[in-house]
């Protein structure tokens, strides 16, 4: 039982690692994390959670945050920037790759490592999905301005359409082609997209991250046009009521950035842990080897 929580020594993790190829440069680290930030909670979840949701059935999904919505992307930028401080720490004193599942591995031991490595695979997919829809909605939408039409049950997913509360969405449950009495609906885009990212990431770091840095490049521009242009259609009567549903509804109504929030807090207090717990394992064993050294210099 006692094996399922042992440490694994920084030294020993460090000796065991072997020599990566370098190919990302302070460049590309930098474009790789504006990329992460910049996502699904940006670009497809501000409307409805600024607004809210309804279901299909006019049950209140979530309430609207309205424009107190920026104060969910203040904290949540604090959050991130507490886990990104621990995360450095911990980078710094374990140099090798793994993520926070070598950091576990090294305070926490084993069985926790392991539980942390499956959460992690859990949340890359959760967050890959819903990132995989917001980018098909929008192809989708392109290829309607170029007069292409996809069948609209090759562009919804089965979860979708069941929370929609537009009836033509909704009705899809109905009337899409079946399979063995199962709706057929699949979202195309979003499964092509996916595969295509896979395809991209199997053919190396460089070629990834040269397609993230003009992937990310595009983003912002594409914000700074739309900070612009918005920022000459200001309305001041938009802003009242600042909080429509009060202070308290802020967090629980902004949808994903809020569950990036929420998971950017437990980072952070996790992470603060973790850094607190290695730096107490890095000091034993400093001074253990401190130890181990007067020892045979005494003999």
């Amino acid at each position: 039982m006692l094996q399922l929580f042992r440490r694994k020594p920084i030294a020993e993790l460090i000796a065991g690692s072997g020599e990566l190829k370098r190919t990302l440069g302070a460049g590309d680290l930098v474009m790789l994390a504006i990329g992460a930030v910049i996502g699904a909670g940006i670009f497809g979840a501000i409307g409805t959670a600024a607004a809210g949701q309804v279901g299909p059935n006019g049950e209140v999904i979530r309430l609207g945050a309205g424009p107190a919505l920026v104060f969910s992307f203040i904290l949540l930028g604090g959050a991130c920037a507490l886990a990104a401080l621990c995360y450095a720490e911990l980078a710094s004193m374990i140099p090798q790759a793994g993520s926070a599942y070598t950091y576990t591995y090294a305070t926490l031991g084993e069985l926790v490592a392991w539980i942390i490595g499956w959460d992690l695979i859990l949340e890359y997919a959760v967050g890959n999905v819903a990132v995989a829809i917001s980018w098909g909605d929008y192809f989708t939408t392109l290829l309607r301005g170029t007069g292409l039409t996809m069948p609209v049950w090759l562009t919804t997913g089965y979860r979708t359409a069941l929370l929609s509360s537009d009836p033509a969405i909704h009705g899809l449950l109905q009337t899409a082609p079946r399979v063995l009495g199962i709706p057929l609906l699949l979202h195309v885009p979003a499964f092509g997209i996916v595969m295509l990212i896979t395809w991209l990431l199997l053919r190396g770091a460089r070629e990834s991250a040269t397609a993230n840095n003009v992937m990310v490049i595009i983003k912002l521009v594409a914000i700074g046009l739309f900070i612009a242009v918005g920022v000459t259609h200001l309305n001041g009567a938009n802003y009242h009521p600042f909080a429509p549903n009060g202070f308290t509804r802020v967090p629980p109504s902004s949808s994903l950035p809020t569950s990036d929030l929420m998971r950017s807090r437990l980072l952070a207090r996790k992470h603060a842990i973790r850094s607190a717990t290695c730096r107490l394992a890095f000091l034993a064993d400093w001074r253990s080897a401190r130890s181990s050294t007067s020892s045979s210099a005494r003999f």
